[in-house]
């Protein structure tokens, strides 16, 4: 989520200071572009590991902030949520064994927060989603506390409203509203960094641009949100709405997001991009800056640009811009921020080396690809990789349409070879990388597939929340053997294991597909509804999905029953039903649901969030728990 040292609750005056610092950063870094001051000649390649911190049942656990202090270098760091952590690699030579060595670095890396979480009787899960995340896990108590988030928070929440609302839409649908930035928390992804020379900087960044759909398709590891089958890497699609900023208008306008693709190709430079931010989007947060850069690059030095990092770090372009300075010269980088983290260490760092490879080889391939290629058709070709994976066709370099697979495997890998060959990487090396990618592609198993694999596999066994289980359990075995994520087998439901971790929350196994009627309704629908579909209780609801009663089986038949032979009666709902139900949230434990239901003596108990029914808990869902203890206390005996 970006830098860390903002300056919490600026006051008007001091983030008016800020952006004068910030426009004084665009115009030093405009002088250094035009004075030749920027290191050229020299690849290097960098990568950031997002991963999830998971505990007992495979649920996210809220633990970096006790694991980070135990943690030895300077690359680990916090994330947005406390059931995430970030490793910072430091960059490498783009040379033979650069991706080698990259490889070991992540493994030495994951290796200490392994052992680490271990200790804490946690577990690493590299993934672009985690299945068993619900909604009540991202709670502002499981945000990390640090300055930085809370001032995000505070400021993405003011500007949009208060409410954050998802609508995604794949095999299933899933259309929720939030109240908290948190809901970046459930995203974790492998970034990598490559910097170029400034005088090719727009036809890198371009090509990028172009190469993000196939790169994308070739990748996806995230299909599954709160349980819903949506996108093959719904990361894009929800990292765009947990950012969004721009509200609703009575007119048609058009509002630039947080989180976007890009608007058109760059004509010139860098400082394009960052004009454009910056005149489309206002800043979120703010530091106090005490940085001169002219003063700095007076006294020989190099300015760090703090102001400008800082709002940078909160403008999300799938490729994104970056400064940086190494061994005392500045130098650009194109950070690749749409690969999702995971399956496995091997697979990122061959999504690396085909992107890398890609980069160079592409510049050698097409040179401008603004000359063969419209950039509404790069947009459209991202959209649709990160909608279907593997199954998407493209639009490519003025050719007919073609899919995403025939594209990788006949044109686009012989480009990435060029390209590493070109760097100085070695042929084994290459080949080990993108046979990974060819292997991949050719098979059809990405990350992304393997979820949906797995899961027609386990077809309904079990609850939602243990096949979500038995997925994450499956990932993280198969995982640590570090295998490619085609090779893997379909996870089993019992993988999951400690099955009653699934039922600790009612939100973990309530029924939501629900059957409801109005209050102004007829009693005559809610009696039909409750034959048609053998239940015994249907909540009331208004126009705005808000709960406003109960009505059971009981009720209506009574009322019925007390009707003359023959009578016609029209008599609402809301005369028979119970105005003022006794209900729960979604995060109420399992035991105190049953202790209530019994304490009162019913059967059923809406579940509520926000006044809004989410959810229904009756004595039919809490018969497998019976069922399961009691086979479990006679096998004891």
């Amino acid at each position: 989520m970006g830098r860390h040292d903002v300056t919490p609750d600026l006051d008007p005056q001091r983030f008016r200071a800020f952006t004068r610092a910030l426009l004084n950063d665009l115009r030093a870094l405009d002088h250094m572009l035009r004075e030749g001051m920027f290191e050229t000649g020299m690849r290097r390649i960098g990568a950031e590991q997002e991963l999830f911190l998971v505990g007992p049942g495979w649920r996210p656990a809220p633990l970096a902030t006790d694991i980070l202090p135990n943690l030895r270098g300077h690359e680990f760091t916090t994330e947005l949520a406390r059931f995430n952590l970030e490793l910072n690699l430091d960059p490498l030579p783009l040379e033979a064994g650069a991706f080698e060595r990259l490889h070991a670095y992540l493994v030495e890396l994951l290796g200490q927060v392994r052992d680490e979480a271990k200790r804490h009787r946690a577990e690493v899960l590299l993934t672009g989603i985690l299945p068993t995340l619900a909604k009540s896990d991202l709670s502002l108590t499981n945000m990390t506390p640090r300055d930085r988030y809370t001032a995000l928070n505070e400021a993405v929440t003011r500007a949009c409203g208060g409410c954050y609302q998802i609508f995604i839409q794949g095999t299933d649908e899933l259309r929720i509203e939030h109240d908290s930035v948190m809901l970046e928390g459930c995203n974790t992804s492998f970034q990598v960094h490559l910097q170029v020379d400034p005088e090719t900087f727009s036809r890198s960044y371009n090509l990028a641009q172009a190469l993000t759909a196939p790169v994308l398709a070739a990748a996806v590891n995230s299909p599954l949100l709160f349980g819903k089958r949506l996108w093959a890497e719904t990361r894009i699609a929800l990292f765009q709405h947990a950012i969004d900023t721009r509200g609703a208008i009575p007119y048609v306008r058009d509002l630039t997001p947080r989180v976007r693709f890009g608007e058109r190709w760059v004509e010139r430079s860098v400082i394009e991009l960052f004009q454009e931010d910056i005149a489309r989007i206002p800043s979120l947060v703010g530091a106090d800056v005490d940085e001169d850069p002219f003063e700095i690059l007076r006294c020989g030095a190099i300015p760090e640009l703090r102001a400008l990092q800082v709002y940078n770090s909160t403008v999300y372009q799938w490729n994104r811009p970056c400064y940086g300075i190494s061994n005392g010269k500045p130098h650009l980088r194109i950070e690749c921020r749409i690969l999702p983290a995971g399956p496995s260490i091997a697979d990122e760092v061959a999504n690396a080396a085909f992107w890398v490879g890609l980069m160079l080889g592409g510049l050698e391939t097409w040179d401008d690809v603004t000359q063969h290629m419209d950039f509404d058709d790069a947009r459209a070709n991202f959209v649709a990789a990160a909608r279907r994976g593997l199954k998407a066709g493209f639009t490519w370099m003025g050719g007919p349409a073609v899919s995403a697979p025939e594209l990788i495997l006949q044109e686009l890998l012989p480009v990435a070879r060029l390209g590493l060959d070109l760097a100085g990487v070695g042929s084994s090396e290459r080949d080990q990388y993108l046979g990974i990618i060819e292997e991949r592609v050719g098979s059809g198993q990405t990350g992304a597939r393997w979820f949906e694999l797995s899961l027609a596999h386990m077809g309904r066994s079990g609850t939602r929340a243990e096949r979500m289980a038995a997925l994450t359990a499956s990932a993280n075995r198969q995982q640590s053997t570090d295998m490619p994520g085609h090779t893997w087998v379909p996870a089993a439901i019992g993988e999951g294991g400690g099955w009653r971790y699934n039922y600790l929350r009612v939100e973990q196994f309530m029924t939501t597909d629900l059957f409801t009627v109005r209050e102004n309704e007829v009693i005559d629908l809610a009696a039909l509804v409750m034959d048609w579909k053998r239940v015994r209780q249907v909540p009331v609801e208004d126009d705005d999905r808000r709960l406003v009663g109960l009505v059971s089986y009981g009720a209506v038949l009574r009322e019925l029953a007390g009707c003359a032979h023959g009578d016609e009666t029209t008599l609402p709902v809301k005369s028979v039903m119970d105005p003022n139900p006794i209900t729960i949230a979604p995060d109420t434990p399992t035991l105190d649901a049953i202790r209530l239901m019994r304490s009162h003596r019913i059967t059923c108990l809406p579940v509520v969030d926000d006044d809004k029914l989410v959810g229904i808990l009756t004595a039919d869902d809490l018969v497998p728990i019976a069922e399961r203890l009691l086979e479990e206390r006679m096998e004891d005996e």
